[in-house]
């Protein structure tokens, strides 16, 4: 007999992480609470919400921590507080004197998934390379939560839609996709487009957790497999929860078998 599950509570936490880590940590403890009390299981947070200083510099090096380090270990504490699985973007030590930008999935027992952000933002005028080492390509990763499971990627990866189906290669049911979404022309219907996108070709939920004004656009958002916005923020720091199902997915793949019927796979570029 196949296990069946109900849906599951996933909750953005939208704010703009800054210089002061414990205050990031207080904002992602006040937002957890809430999405806790409001039925969620999962919470996203934004890319760099361990440090964030903009423009990006030399300073990013001095706050780097190892990945078992005093934020995700408060992580854990606020996850084990919660009954919670956390999400957040995490300034990770590196080679040389460069950093990771990575997304760490945290519960009550530590790091359970860590993903390097692999396309690093040389675009619009930024140069994320500067000050990050960019991750290894192919390995997926992803962590389980009442019968689903999410994968990890962030911000400039929607961008590069190999990445998202490598995850959902790898058996993702949502894309979890912490974000610093910065502002500029256009920028607001790029991340609406890119992140349906996303879910529409490859039938599978995506969350898409932004930095609130002044440097990110805010907006963050669950989209569902059909591309349709089932919670999402505006400019605020708030917290919004929505609700992910398998049911629905089979229910999309039933009508639309696309990742059935695709002839192509995906496979690293070697540079």
């Amino acid at each position: 007999m196949t296990a069946t599950h109900g849906p599951v509570g996933v909750a953005i936490a939208q704010f703009a992480p800054a210089v002061d880590g414990a205050s990031n940590l207080t904002r992602i403890a006040e937002f957890s609470a809430t999405a806790a009390a409001r039925g969620a299981r999962v919470v996203v947070a934004p890319e760099y919400s361990s440090y964030f200083v903009a423009p990006l510099d030399e300073t990013l090096a001095a706050h780097a921590q190892p990945l078992d380090g005093p934020f995700t270990r408060e992580l854990a504490t606020i996850a084990g507080q919660n009954d919670l699985t956390i999400v957040a973007g995490l300034v990770e030590e590196g080679e040389g004197d460069k950093v990771r930008n990575t997304a760490v999935a945290v519960d009550a027992t530590g790091v359970v998934a860590a993903y390097r952000k692999q396309h690093l933002y040389d675009a619009f005028g930024q140069t994320e390379s500067d000050w990050i080492e960019a991750g290894p390509t192919g390995d997926a990763e992803t962590f389980v939560v009442d019968g689903l499971r999410f994968g990890l990627m962030t911000c400039y990866d929607l961008r590069f839609p190999e990445v998202a189906r490598v995850l959902v290669d790898a058996g993702a049911d949502v894309i979890l996709v912490p974000s610093e979404w910065v502002r500029g022309p256009l920028k607001e219907h790029h991340w609406e487009t890119l992140v349906a996108a996303r879910a529409i070709e490859n039938t599978v939920y995506v969350v898409a957790a932004d930095h609130a004004p002044p440097v990110g656009i805010g907006r963050s958002m669950i989209v569902d497999p059909q591309g349709i916005q089932v919670a999402g923020l505006g400019a605020e720091e708030d917290v919004t929860v929505g609700w992910v199902s398998h049911d629905a997915i089979t229910a999309v793949r039933r009508l639309n078998p696309a990742i059935e019927l695709r002839r192509y796979g995906v496979a690293p570029i070697t540079r």
